[in-house]
């Protein structure tokens, strides 16, 4: 389903924008659809009075939650059940975030990632996406939507700025607090500075060498990491939000001295962030994160060199729980028959 869909539907129920306006944000910021404050005439037409609980239903059924794994610093992974029983992820950040899906697997086959191994397996509609914020909202407060779990957002461009539209908009989230993702396309660099709402820019770099990062992502578009990031300043400079430079670690791969000295340069001046992010082991891919005391050294010797840098977290490295690894094993283990709670650990699973 695509929010253009919803409205469309509320308005041949009778709703006038003023209608639309309620009902769309009582949805999305998790409120209840009543009239204790309105004139019942006011708040919802009848016919969408009448309609409103298979509608509501509706809406449910778009993102429902199949097991959640917990961590220890507050985050929790969730693999998620659409409509249709495809399964995505999201994961609740600690302070107030979640990271949302926008595609059932992915076409860019990074080689050190699981979801793309089985390559695109369907676009996911707008509403969908928003529905994964909703029930993320239903279990914890969320002030912070990125788009960085399954999919490349790039890919589903419509409906990924369709549902940062209505986010920014009716859903209640600061625009900056809206955190797009890409490998880098140059659809985005057109399309995201066109919008009502523009969100923050996450991009995913991995390295600075155009020969390392073709192989890295293989069907990434053929862009200079150096042109990439030129493109990204002027989007940076425009929006008055840095870039968050995504660089997922992996040892003897892009940890190097040459890569720190080139990132250096290539950020010299940027308005940017560099965040490490040390590589969740997925068994059968052959790589593995460095060690921390590389991954600290790396990060200060930005630092030094004046390139705001942050570790993250790779939520999920204890219960195997990177990005594609939790829908990968739920479809390896699903046998006839299971409830919808059957790969819920025994035991409490850590992040």
């Amino acid at each position: 389903m695509r929010i253009a869909d919803l409205r469309q539907h509320l308005r041949a129920l009778g709703a006038k924008p003023g209608h639309e306006h309620r009902f769309l944000s009582a949805w999305t910021q998790v409120r209840t659809f009543d009239k204790r404050h309105s004139k019942a005439e006011d708040y919802f037409p009848l016919a969408l009075r009448t309609a409103l609980p298979d509608l509501i239903a509706e809406l449910d059924g778009l993102a429902r939650l199949k097991s959640e794994y917990p961590g220890e610093d507050g985050s929790a992974r969730l693999l998620v059940e659409l409509a249709d029983g495809q399964m995505v992820e999201s994961v609740l950040l600690p302070r107030d975030g979640v990271c949302v899906s926008t595609q059932v697997g992915c076409a860019v086959g990074c080689r050190f990632c699981m979801t793309g191994r089985d390559g695109l397996l369907r676009q996911l509609g707008s509403a969908e996406i928003v529905a994964q914020v909703v029930l993320a909202r239903r279990l914890r407060p969320v002030k912070k939507v990125v788009f960085m779990g399954m999919g490349e957002p790039a890919h589903n461009l419509d409906n990924v700025l369709e549902a940062i539209d209505l986010l920014g908009t009716e859903g209640g989230i600061g625009h900056k607090n809206l955190v797009f993702s890409t490998v880098g396309d140059l659809r985005v660099f057109e399309r995201l500075p066109a919008g009502r709402v523009k969100p923050a820019l996450a991009l995913s770099l991995h390295t600075t060498d155009a020969v390392l990062r073709a192989h890295l992502l293989p069907k990434a578009p053929r862009i200079a990491p150096a042109e990439l990031v030129e493109l990204a300043e002027r989007y940076a400079r425009a929006t008055g939000y840095p870039i968050q430079y995504q660089w997922t670690l992996l040892e003897g791969v892009n940890d190097s001295d040459a890569e720190l000295d080139a990132i250096a340069r290539l950020l010299k001046g940027k308005y940017a962030m560099m965040n490490f992010i040390p590589y969740n082991n997925v068994d059968g891919l052959g790589y593995r994160r460095p060690s921390m005391e590389r991954t600290q050294a790396m990060a200060r010797f930005l630092h030094e060199h004046g390139i705001l840098t942050k570790l993250r977290d790779s939520a999920g490295q204890d219960v195997e729980g990177g990005c594609g690894q939790l829908r990968a094993r739920s479809l390896k283990t699903k046998r006839p028959g299971q409830h919808d709670d059957a790969c819920r650990p025994a035991l409490e699973l850590r992040n």
